[in-house]
């Protein structure tokens, strides 16, 4: 599951990040306003702000923008979990600021969230492992914390059970997200983190023996 290679005809590397910056960040505002089947090239181009000609010299076809979308997008939330979130402590402290600290870096980056839970599934069979697996990536993280509290005796957790919580704890950030159209009407951020938090808890420490 490598990366896969976007090709461009232009030849310097700083002019094709910083137009595939502007790409992304056009297109993100369109597949959430759209969708990514119904957003043309042309209009990716123009929210760019160059032409649909310049486009095509950064990538070759319309799911490239999509690949780069995602692409950027899981990056981004997992360098920012990997600055705030501490997976060694193994402490109740250290799990709840880690929920917190996620849950966070979600709001901080909800459209971009959105879009990738409402795109990914368009994306190539050759892309999709490759960006599925950063997922996994970042679910690992919350897998390793669980881990390391089981082994300082904060929490009993089996293997099966630590891989169930991980991702839950992951779906629980993105529906942050993916439902904010309700829970944003009922809950601040800071409720909703507390309330999570506190359900998580009570699951897991169900399995104190």
């Amino acid at each position: 599951m490598s990366k896969r290679e976007v090709p461009a005809s232009v030849k310097d590397e700083r002019l094709i990040k910083k137009r595939r910056n502007q790409m992304i960040k056009g297109a993100i505002a369109l597949f959430k306003q759209k969708g990514f089947h119904r957003t043309t090239t042309r209009e990716i181009a123009k929210a760019s702000g160059f032409s649909i000609g310049t486009l095509y010299e950064y990538i070759r076809q319309k799911e490239d923008i999509l690949y780069l979308v995602c692409d950027r997008i899981y990056d981004e939330v997992r360098e920012r979990m990997e600055k705030d979130i501490d997976t060694h402590q193994g402490t109740l402290e250290s799990f709840k600021l880690a929920i917190a600290h996620y849950f966070k870096v979600v709001d901080e980056l909800q459209d971009e969230v959105l879009v990738m839970y409402q795109e990914v599934k368009s994306l190539s069979k050759e892309s999709l492992p490759y960006v599925l697996n950063k997922e996994l990536q970042m679910v690992s993280m919350f897998e390793n914390i669980l881990k390391k509290c089981v082994d300082n005796g904060v929490f009993h957790l089996n293997e099966q059970e630590i891989r169930l919580f991980a991702h839950n704890i992951f779906v629980l950030g993105q529906m942050w997200s993916f439902r904010r159209w309700a829970l944003q009407k009922m809950y601040t951020l800071d409720e909703y983190i507390e309330l999570q938090t506190n359900l998580l808890l009570k699951g897991i420490l169900e399995n104190r023996s």
